[in-house]
């Protein structure tokens, strides 16, 4: 495995999530070795570069108790004696999938590294691909594999000390979703709610976002994964949230909606209620050994008596409310260290572990109106702990900490 590059320009040295999934070391241009069959690790690393010292250098090769300490390796050598080592190798596993950064996320990646294919101005192969390159061109007797699939599935199960990091991702993106409900107010632009967001998470010691965020409102809500974030709020207007910040390589999802001036409309309440209900009747069935297609034909099932007594004011709403009901995409995607992680479940019971995004979702085409609400949650041994409960859901909840007249932040009071 290659880690991240080193960094161009001032930026603060970022690994890719495999590397430091599988050893931990924040060190560019290093290599990680696996030896199954000698079940012994090796890492070789760069020497410290005079330029990185008055930055404060990552470990080198130099520094081979500290980095056996660290990432828990058998040896540290240097970066010339990796050919050596794979000399005699008759296969060797390395990712074929694009790496993760910050933010970043495979499905994005992998577009991007297909754009710059069809470019005949660039068509540069992605750095996996030329590492696969120049193991075939060295080792022409070796056979390249496809380490991906081993590392999604390892990465697809969380361990305990990786569900307390996620614990605190989620309650950080809870956390900054109470205090943009708080300060919403009609003027206020949608970037300024994602600026408390990233008070929120620098103050508590996260590294930033974990993702880009969506902060829509009114029209800009019909744009699913909205980005721009330029736009004033509006009297009358539902504002639809989806942040989390990066907290130690991972973190979490979290989507809420709420009015702009502090009051449900009735249409408001009448959709978003609905979601909403329909929400909490998927978390209440989420256990482990069942499979998602399982909980949501649960879900669709208990919901079905509420969708025929559910006051609908209009057909189409009330249209959409039941194909929200046949849609399969509510126990959404993987959440860890990417925001869609890697490694899946969709294709098998449900394990303890698991953690992934409940994200029920209703579209109205006809008024352009996409309704949605989100959590993150882990699959325990007795059912789901919500690692993002810590945002008001129900939807009074919600009303009653707008009208909150509690002291806030003094960045904020000058928004208008």
């Amino acid at each position: 495995m290659q880690s991240a590059p080193a960094p161009r320009g001032y930026v603060v040295f970022r690994q890719t999530n495999a590397f430091f999934y599988c050893c931990g070391l924040e060190t560019p241009q290093a290599y990680l070795l696996m030896d199954g069959g000698q079940r012994r690790t090796t890492l070789y690393l760069p020497e410290r570069g005079k330029a990185q010292l008055g930055e404060g250098a990552p470990p080198g090769v130099e520094d081979v108790a500290l980095v056996k300490t660290l990432a828990g390796v058998d040896a540290v050598c240097d970066r010339e004696t990796l050919s050596a080592h794979l000399a005699e190798a008759r296969v060797v596993y390395t990712p074929h999938a694009p790496a993760e950064l910050r933010a970043a996320t495979r499905d994005h990646l992998q577009w991007a590294d297909q754009m710059a294919a069809q470019d005949p101005w660039d068509g540069q192969p992605s750095r996996e691909q030329r590492l696969i390159a120049l193991l075939r061109s060295r080792f022409p007797r070796l056979e390249v594999r496809d380490l991906t699939p081993v590392l999604d599935e390892l990465r697809s199960i969380k361990s305990l000390r990786e569900i307390a990091v996620m614990r605190r991702a989620g309650r950080l993106c809870a956390r900054a979703i109470r205090e943009a409900m708080r300060v919403t107010r009609p003027g206020v632009v949608e970037r300024q709610l994602g600026a408390l967001s990233n008070y929120v998470y620098a103050v508590n010691g996260a590294q930033g976002e974990g993702y880009r965020p969506i902060i829509a409102a009114g029209e800009n809500v019909w744009h699913v994964h909205y980005f721009l974030n330029n736009c004033p709020l509006q009297d009358g207007d539902l504002v639809l949230m989806d942040v989390a910040p990066e907290c130690t390589y991972y973190t979490s999802d979290i989507g809420r909606m709420w009015p702009v001036n502090g009051a449900y409309a009735p249409w408001q309440r009448e959709l978003y209620g609905y979601i909403v209900a329909y929400h909490k009747a998927l978390l209440s069935l989420i256990r482990p050994d069942v499979t998602p297609d399982q909980v949501m034909d649960e879900a669709a099932e208990a919901m079905r008596a509420a969708w025929e007594e559910w006051m609908f004011s209009k057909d189409v709403y009330r249209e959409g409310a039941r194909r929200t009901l046949e849609f399969r995409g509510h126990l959404s995607h993987p959440v860890g260290m990417a925001v869609h992680d890697d490694g899946g479940y969709h294709h098998r019971p449900l394990a303890p572990g698991t953690v992934f995004a409940v994200d029920p979702q209703m579209w109205i085409p006809e008024e352009k109106r996409y309704i949605r609400v989100e959590d993150t949650v882990v699959v325990t041994e007795e059912g789901i702990e919500n690692l993002t409960s810590d945002a008001p859901l129900e939807l009074d909840d919600v009303e009653a900490l707008m009208r909150d007249e509690g002291t806030q932040l003094p960045y904020v009071l000058d928004m208008r």
